[in-house]
């Protein structure tokens, strides 16, 4: 049987390690055979893993309560990468600045189902009203599946069709790298204000029932995904390699340095921290009826037994 892998954005640093973990022969020679494939938006790719329609998620870790309530049924293998892994990007004929959240007001911004969260959260925590202050929509390409999230957000930049956008390290390369787009917040970099690092991270998930299962395909996905990590940290460049099935020629020339860049993010541990960072986000959104939630009913025994190399 061949397990699929699901992610929300293909052509994008954000999920990374599942591509390569694929793409590179990890999964494989831990003894499963698997697949990569884009579901999008977030919110769809959890309630087809609740569905077992897939196997695996890579995606916003708390865009898991969409299908799962208050944690039941999933669990959290291992952290993809550390910390809220999107940028604010606006037009740079608007002169905003690096930081300066409070210029968008009034502003046109793309965003997509989950992802949007960390933008409502960290616009609110900026003195902006999400819902007066700024318009917040969908990206059309995006939505009918057109293509990846990022890449049509910055298309849709460059053609003046939104102001701004809130998307993956690949929609901001490329916005920036064709003069059109500005970095106003790098949200894993704490450019936003206190707590926008916490407010959600990049994983991979499971059913629960799965894991119990199939607790030694749980377990060797994980470690895939760990030496995945561990791969690109020490060559970016094999990033190229890894997504050349999936990715188009000028993207694939931007990955390795994006890969370089955030190299240091690639690190499999969830810690309790980020897990009451997470909930405490999710329960303000009303996707947590509690913040009284237990470690392990959040993150998978057989990961953690996986999380060191």
């Amino acid at each position: 049987m061949t397990i699929r892998i699901a992610i929300p954005d293909m052509i994008s640093p954000s999920y990374f390690p599942a591509i390569a973990a694929v793409e590179l022969g990890m999964c494989e020679a831990n003894g499963v055979n698997a697949s990569i494939e884009l579901v999008f938006p977030i919110t769809r790719t959890y309630e087809m893993l609740r569905d077992d329609e897939v196997q695996y998620v890579g995606g916003a870790s708390h865009a898991a309560l969409y299908a799962f309530e208050d944690w039941k049924g999933v669990e959290l293998l291992c952290a993809l990468s550390q910390h809220m892994y999107w940028f604010l990007v606006v037009r740079t004929d608007l002169g905003i600045g690096p930081r300066d959240v409070e210029a968008v007001k009034g502003l046109k911004i793309g965003a997509a189902p989950g992802p949007v969260d960390g933008l409502r959260l960290m616009l609110a925590d900026s003195g902006l009203d999400p819902d007066t202050d700024v318009e917040i929509g969908p990206i059309p390409a995006a939505a009918e599946g057109q293509m990846s999230f990022g890449i049509a957000a910055a298309e849709a930049l460059r053609n003046g069709l939104i102001d701004g956008f809130w998307a993956n390290g690949m929609g901001a390369e490329v916005a920036v790298d064709g003069g059109h787009g500005t970095v106003v917040v790098d949200a894993r970099r704490g450019d936003g204000p206190d707590g926008t690092q916490g407010l959600t991270f990049s994983a991979l998930a499971a059913a629960s029932l799965r894991v119990v299962q199939h607790s030694g395909e749980a377990a060797a996905v994980t470690r895939s995904i760990i030496e995945a990590q561990l791969a690109l940290t020490e060559n970016p460049s094999l990033a190229e390699e890894a997504c050349k099935r999936h990715f188009p020629k000028y993207e694939r020339s931007l990955i390795s340095e994006l890969i370089a860049r955030d190299s240091s993010f690639y690190q499999p541990t969830i810690s309790a921290g980020s897990v009451e960072e997470m909930n405490a986000a999710a329960h303000r959104l009303g996707l947590l009826s509690t913040t009284n939630i237990a470690f392990a009913d959040v993150v998978s025994e057989v990961g953690s037994q996986e999380w060191t190399p």
